[in-house]
């Protein structure tokens, strides 16, 4: 194990109105407010749902792929920089921005340092 799942990321022009309708429609509080960002959860120290500012979102036009999904994953790990390059030797692409990856197949990941009210990740 490199890491373990910390959030998913939506990505959304309206983060606190798209929190409060998932909030609602799951009955999780939101855990974490700011102007660009803001957390769904069973409580602060969980992994859940993020809604991430995206100024010229374009919602998805599912099923139709002109405009496909938006969607990352933040990847809790214990150290950024070490993991970086053992997610890049499982087939992991290095992208712009820090410490952001693309899958094998391009959906985008960030790795980030895992935060303290989350239990220390196994060694492995």
């Amino acid at each position: 194990m490199i890491g373990r799942l910390h959030h998913v990321i939506l990505d959304t022009p309206e983060p606190a109105a798209l929190a409060a309708f998932w909030s609602r429609l799951l009955g999780q509080p939101i855990t974490y407010t700011s102007d660009d960002y803001v957390v769904v959860a069973a409580s602060s120290a969980a992994s859940g749902l993020a809604f991430q500012l995206a100024p010229g979102h374009q919602p998805p036009t599912w099923p139709d792929p002109a405009v496909p999904q938006q969607i990352h994953l933040d990847v809790m790990v214990e150290d950024v920089a070490a993991a970086g390059p053992r997610v890049l030797a499982l087939g992991a692409v290095k992208l712009d921005g820090e410490d952001v990856y693309a899958d094998p197949t391009g959906h985008p990941f960030c790795l980030i340092k895992r935060p303290g009210w989350a239990p220390p990740l196994p060694e492995g």
